[in-house]
């Protein structure tokens, strides 16, 4: 055994890995000092039995601070993942102890999950009122690395394309037709039959920039010589988004299934709209695999698909998961 694998698998503690990740975090031993509540000494002094045990220069002192060399940026890495993985270990034995049965963390991008979500979460406590989970809100472009990097346990909504590096298992769940739509007040919800230039003189809702219905959006109008205006509003939110279409002229572009909502009901515009996203569906990171926790989830989400109604646009889909090429 050379003295590198001794001292990664024998002497590497988690407090060195917290080291890596505050001084990768700060670039500076007075503030790691600060933060970690030790002397600056005693700071210096652990990183460098750290580099003298492994053998290799981890960091380069520069007038910047401290910059990883690329055997720092290689051990910081897995040194981040691995305090991940340490405390997801930590909440479950906790959870275990108190009596519940875990813990579930989910990214849900809003705009493609805010119906099929809420269904699968009141499955979930139905059958395991002890699993308890935590959902953030985002976009693809900031959920997609807290998966990969273990932040999260599953990514729900809308099917990213697959295009980019990485990879994840992904699992199809619905398929939702994006159409348009305005309040039923609009000047536009009284006509059966329009053109595709009745749509100039009005506002538009839009997703940001980045998201992934944003580019085929704007593609599907410029076919049409529909231009998007400077008048317009950007987000995610749903709740945003219907408020407004109740409230004024706007126009929007949604998922039908969120749309079909009888407690503010939209007007849905008798133009078709090409396929152009993918359906929605759930993530996960294949190299870490599902807690049963998150395995639950994942069946609930399912059952919530099939129970969604076909009246409203979605169809259930009930493919088997495959392996998909994400960042």
């Amino acid at each position: 055994m050379s003295a590198l694998d001794w001292y990664l698998q024998i002497n590497l503690k988690a407090r060195h890995m917290r080291l890596l990740v505050t001084i990768d975090t700060y670039r500076n031993l007075t503030q790691v000092a600060d933060v970690t509540h030790v002397t600056v000494p005693a700071v210096s002094k652990s990183l460098a039995e750290l580099e003298r045990g492994l053998g290799l220069t981890l960091f380069s002192r520069t007038s910047q601070g401290l910059v990883p060399t690329p055997y720092g940026d290689c051990l910081i890495r897995h040194a981040r993942s691995m305090l991940t993985i340490l405390h997801q270990a930590r909440d479950e034995l906790k959870a275990l102890s108190s009596g519940t049965e875990g813990k579930v963390r989910i990214g849900m991008l809003p705009a493609s999950a805010s119906v099929l979500l809420p269904q699968a979460l009141s499955l979930l406590k139905q059958r395991s009122p002890g699993t308890n989970v935590v959902v953030n809100e985002g976009t693809t472009a900031s959920l997609l690395p807290e998966l990969w990097q273990g932040h999260l346990d599953l990514v729900v909504g809308r099917l990213p394309p697959p295009d980019t590096l990485g990879s994840f298992e992904e699992m199809e769940l619905l398929e939702e037709p994006v159409t348009l739509m305005t309040g039923r007040h609009h000047p536009l919800a009284r006509r059966r039959t329009l053109a595709w230039s009745d749509l100039l003189p009005y506002p538009w809702i839009l997703p940001p920039p980045g998201s992934i219905l944003r580019d085929p959006l704007e593609r599907a109008l410029e076919a049409h010589d529909v231009p998007l205006t400077n008048n317009y509003i950007e987000t995610l939110s749903i709740h945003v988004a219907r408020a407004q279409l109740q409230i004024s002229d706007f126009i929007a572009v949604m998922a039908d299934t969120p749309a079909s909502d009888s407690t503010q009901p939209l007007h849905t515009l008798p133009l078709s709209l090409p396929r152009l996203l993918r359906p929605a569906g759930v993530l996960w990171n294949r190299n870490r695999g599902l807690t049963p926790s998150a395995q639950l989830m994942v069946s609930c989400l399912e059952e919530a698909a099939q129970r969604m109604l076909t009246g409203h646009g979605a169809s259930p889909r009930t493919v088997p998961s495959k392996t998909l090429p994400i960042g």
